[in-house]
């Protein structure tokens, strides 16, 4: 990077913001700014670097990078006549991207200490920039909300993608294993009638065909691997070959030695092995059925979560809502999350809060929002506190956490768009101000109290009638 004081009037009059003021305006911004030129790929900006300097291009491009990790991604690109950097009145501090000369680039930097005499020597170029902030900032913001929304999606997708693999997985099993057990059971027939039992006997088979309580749910697993024992051993002495084979699945469905011995009773000898058989494929088989119709229910459960959290089906305006019901399916959305750091959730909603005229999609993103953070700042085993309460005319949301709290120098800017304590390209600062936005435009409020152990947030969302 070269600097270099050789620049004219002219030179400045090619940048828009620029263009057509006075020739005094030109020579102070001169007398006080000053050149850079830099060389085709070479830095110009880096990722929390003060922004101090108004930049105007006079040569080349400037190509921004949002930089996560060792990846960067493509953002915005500023070529030759317009302006970046610091503007009047820009709460920006802090540069958040990487930024690239594209060709031999040539700027013109003006420091942000300066800002206050220029709005005296020329209140049109104040004007000017300060309008063009207004048009950034709404660009800007636009674009975050829509790269958060995204990245949001991802991480909602990955965590749905894997709650389905679960019960998606499990069916695929119980599928198979059902199949085998049905095609085995012809055979098993036949050859149980070949002995000829008894109509009595196969009553008794018949009646012993339905699965009662699991042993496992009375006893611990070793007290239940020798009842595993015990009923191998037992089915062997009545002529099963590899009884072992058949003692798990009886077990499973409440059989015992004892419930048995009666039906052995009343069967031939060569007929028991088909019998038991026969008998342990049926129970397990309805055992499979009874897994496939619990996993198939989690999926549904889980379609009916996202249907609730994305309010599909329903048009975009404002209705009558409830509270709980997209609190829970926002809590489900990110239930992998929550689940990888062993985080514990307390549920205290008011059984009786009435509902609210809001705008169920808009309310989902505040508690992904809210939620999202809480669990990036929780250690391993935390804990969020999900509460609702009724005061007045307004419905009051709580989301309390028990992590290390928000410091008391970052408290006062913790609602402000684009300030955040995250590493440069891993967080946008506007989550909080989005989740703000929102609330306001429900007629609500959102505050937040913090100490190490307890950070509080609060959402203030007035009742209907509230404001008539």
């Amino acid at each position: 990077m070269l600097t270099t004081t050789t620049l004219l009037p002219a030179d400045l009059a090619t940048i828009t913001a620029f263009e057509g003021l006075p020739a005094e305006t030109l020579d102070w911004l001169l007398a006080h700014g000053e050149c850079r030129l830099y060389a085709a790929g070479e830095t110009i900006f880096e990722p929390g670097a003060p922004a101090d300097y108004l930049v105007g291009l006079l040569r080349g491009a400037m190509q921004f990078y949002s930089v996560r990790g060792s990846q960067r991604e493509p953002g915005f690109r500023i070529e030759a006549g317009q302006v970046s950097g610091a503007l009047p009145y820009s709460r920006l501090r802090v540069i958040q991207g990487l930024g690239l000369a594209v060709g031999d680039t040539q700027l013109f930097l003006l420091h942000r200490d300066y800002f206050s005499t220029l709005e005296q020597v020329s209140p049109e170029l104040t004007q000017r920039l300060v309008s063009m902030m207004s048009d950034r900032v709404r660009d800007q913001t636009r674009t975050q909300e829509r790269d958060d929304k995204l990245r949001a999606l991802g991480k909602l997708s990955a965590g749905l993608a894997h709650e389905l693999n679960n019960p998606a997985a499990a069916i695929a099993r119980a599928a198979q294993s059902l199949a085998t057990h049905l095609q085995a059971q012809p055979a098993l027939l036949q050859d149980l009638v070949a002995h000829c039992p008894s109509p009595g006997a196969l009553a008794a088979l018949t009646a012993l065909a339905v699965p009662g309580a699991p042993i496992s749910q009375a006893f611990s697993a070793l007290e239940c691997a020798d009842y595993e024992d015990e009923l191998a051993d037992w089915l062997e002495s009545q002529g099963v070959k590899q009884g072992f084979k058949l003692a798990a699945g009886m077990l499973e469905a409440g059989l015992t030695p004892e419930r048995l011995q009666p039906l052995a009773n009343t069967l031939p000898a060569a007929g028991r092995p088909a019998a038991f058989a026969w008998l342990e494929g049926q129970l397990t088989s309805l055992r499979l059925i009874q897994d496939v119709q619990e996993a198939g229910g989690r999926i549904s459960k889980l379609v009916s979560d996202v249907k609730t959290y994305s309010h599909m089906d329903r048009d975009s305006g404002r209705e009558l809502l409830e509270l709980a019901p997209g609190l829970d399916s926002t809590l489900n959305m990110l239930g992998f999350q929550l689940r990888a750091k062993n985080i514990r959730v307390v549920r205290d909603y008011a059984p009786d809060l009435p509902k609210i005229q809001g705008q169920v999609g808009s309310l989902n993103q505040v508690w992904t929002n809210l939620l999202d953070n809480a669990i990036s700042v929780l250690p391993e085993g935390g804990q969020i506190t999900l509460r609702t309460r009724r005061e007045g005319s307004f419905a009051r949301v709580f989301l309390i956490d028990n992590g290390p709290g928000i410091p008391t120098d970052v408290l006062p800017h913790i609602f402000e768009p684009f300030y955040t304590t995250k590493p440069a390209g891993e967080g946008s600062g506007l989550g909080l101000d989005i989740a703000q936005r929102i609330i306001r435009q429900h007629d609500g409020r959102l505050e937040v109290s913090s100490v190490p152990g307890h950070t509080e947030f609060c959402a203030w969302l007035p009742l209907p009638g509230a404001l008539a």
